[in-house]
């Protein structure tokens, strides 16, 4: 099977969907006749040596969006130029009689830019999409300001049903993927061929882990992520404040930004200062630490397109706690974990505390939720499987065989 993969950004040596891309464009060169599309950053290991195995074309990613990392990775502002480097190419290979099987844009994750695939009498697929989750109602207020780009959030529900040229690129998909089902609602005024749910992210391997069951009574909590309203760290320390009588609980944030110092106050305010630790951002061997030091891992984060920081808990065999909203929402079930409605926040930080009580007096389902939470992203989330779906979607749509399982 020929398969041209298209994606702004691939690179193993960073991090963010660029990363991830290049999992995918690894994973899916081992088993298919791979064409890649990309950008490539001077001065980084050139792409064609980090996928020997691949057939790579890739332009040199301009130097405005590299000064300016922040911006170009909440708004692409590369991408018209990346999508017309793509037309030309595709055009003139085309026409010199090449042909491929089917093409993937998968990157970028959010669903608002409209592919230049949809130009062309061949089948494709975009994503798996994510974003376009909407702030629930009752947290609005507790927001804050926002940069003008991320404000610009607010106008993709209009664009998905009055931008013609995005609309075509969806609707003119053989397949769009999103990162969950939840993708499916907020796409719900583009007529879609077909819609799958298949989640982005994977992990490499999952070593062996052996983890103590805790005390009764007592609860360490985790909660990694950027310092960000959405990411719910406020939440869990509200729901602390809720529950005086087990100061066994106790929370770990590790992660910066600005709703750090927000919470540090709010600590204070409620009393349990002594009882939440702050690490600031961590290397990634000490995040990982923590992962195998703490019972709980508490990331209700309620605008959440994917979810990649729960697999890596769930990789050490950490029970979770979540929002019941957007990709956690598909990632979490009630085997490995918690889903708490999102609602007011006076009620979510209620309902986080009642599930907290639960689990401080039944240590031994925690380590019923671990060990299926483990068993769960090895079955769904090794990248040595995980290409799995997307080649058997490959082949229902085109009806060609892929290269035998290495």
């Amino acid at each position: 099977m020929k398969v041209l993969l298209i994606a702004p950004n691939v690179d193993g040596t960073d991090v963010g969907e660029a990363f991830v891309a290049f999992k995918w464009a690894e994973a899916l060169g081992a088993r298919v006749d791979l064409t890649l599309l990309s950008f490539e950053r001077p001065g980084r290991v050139p792409l064609a040596e980090q996928l020997p195995g691949v057939r790579v074309v890739t332009w040199p990613e301009p130097a405005l969006v590299r000064r300016h990392e922040r911006l170009n990775a909440m708004l692409k502002p590369a991408w018209p130029l990346f999508a017309h480097r793509v037309r030309v190419w595709l055009t003139a290979a085309l026409g010199r009689g090449e042909t491929f099987d089917i093409a993937h844009q998968l990157m970028p994750q959010a669903a608002r830019y409209a592919s230049p695939l949809r130009h062309f009498a061949l089948p494709y697929v975009i994503g798996p999409l994510g974003g376009a989750l909407d702030t629930p109602a009752g947290f609005r207020a507790e927001m804050g300001s926002a940069p003008l780009f991320t404000r610009l959030r607010g106008l993709d529900a209009l664009r998905f049903r009055w931008d013609a040229r995005l609309r075509a690129s969806y609707s003119g998909a053989a397949c769009v993927l999103g990162v969950a089902p939840y993708v499916r609602e907020v796409l719900g005024a583009v007529p879609l061929k077909r819609f799958q749910a298949m989640l982005e992210l994977g992990i490499d391997d999952a070593p062996a882990v052996s983890r103590p069951v805790p005390e009764s009574g007592r609860l360490r909590l985790l909660h990694v992520g950027r310092g960000v309203r959405t990411k719910g760290l406020r939440d869990v320390i509200r729901a602390l404040a809720l529950l005086p009588d087990l100061p066994g609980l106790t929370l770990t944030s590790a992660g910066a930004g600005e709703e750090i110092a927000l919470c540090q106050a709010e600590a204070a305010r409620l009393g349990v200062a002594d009882r939440v630790t702050f690490l600031g951002q961590l290397p990634r061997d000490q995040v990982e630490a923590l992962y195998l030091s703490h019972d709980l891992f508490a990331f209700p984060s309620f605008r959440e397109p994917a979810g990649g920081v729960l697999y890596e808990a769930m990789r050490s065999a950490m029970p979770i706690l979540t929002a019941a909203r957007g990709g956690p929402d598909f990632i979490v079930d009630d085997a490995c974990g918690f889903r708490i409605p999102v609602t007011t926040p006076g009620q979510f930080a209620h309902d986080i505390a009642a599930c907290l009580r639960q689990c401080a007096a039944d240590p031994a389902l925690l380590a019923r939720l671990g060990g299926a939470a483990r068993t769960k992203v090895l079955a769904q989330g090794l990248w040595a499987t995980k290409t799995e779906a997307p080649l058997d979607l490959y082949r229902d749509l085109t009806g060609c065989p892929t290269y035998p399982t290495v």
